[in-house]
């Protein structure tokens, strides 16, 4: 009979009463908040710095390269022609403009269709320059909030095949 206790005490299920409760507890412990701890290693949202730097509190806007290129009143007709011309109710055609005083002239054409981006919509375009007998082709893309004026936000240097 001595035989039979000693493997009746080896089985992990007879155990004297603190070593039951300090295993439940340990095994609570560790089924209950490994899992916990193991979620959060599938959490996905972006690692920013904890203090702000200048660069996230203070906007640099560009000025896009097409009104580089041109003269105030030039890039006033030019940005009347790139709204009519990416104009979603519009039938997506050419649009040309041109500076009689200066001698510059150009043209919009959307390419595709408009497509939203955050609070308003994005259309690519492409943009042909007459600067006095300088011909320059732009690709780009202008932005609106809603009901707003077109704003470029790419402007790259594009060569036709």
């Amino acid at each position: 009979m001595a035989c039979w206790r000693r493997t009746v005490f080896r089985f992990p299920y007879f155990r004297p009463f603190g070593q039951q409760i300090a295993a439940r507890l340990a095994e609570t412990c560790i089924l209950g908040c490994l899992p916990a701890v193991l979620a959060g290693c599938s959490m996905s949202f972006p690692i920013s710095p904890l203090l702000n730097s200048k660069e996230d509190s203070t906007a640099v806007v560009p000025q896009p390269s097409i009104a580089k290129l041109l003269e105030p009143e030039d890039w006033r007709r030019a940005k009347a022609a790139l709204s009519t011309a990416l104009d979603p109710q519009g039938n997506g055609s050419l649009v040309g403009w041109d500076n009689p005083d200066s001698g510059n002239k150009g043209s919009f054409i959307p390419v595709g269709k408009a497509y939203p981006l955050n609070a308003g919509i994005c259309r690519v375009f492409l943009a042909e320059l007459n600067r006095k007998g300088d011909e320059q082709s732009i690709q780009g893309t202008a932005c609106s909030e809603k009901g707003g004026d077109w704003i470029i936000a790419e402007a790259k240097p594009w060569k036709k095949i």
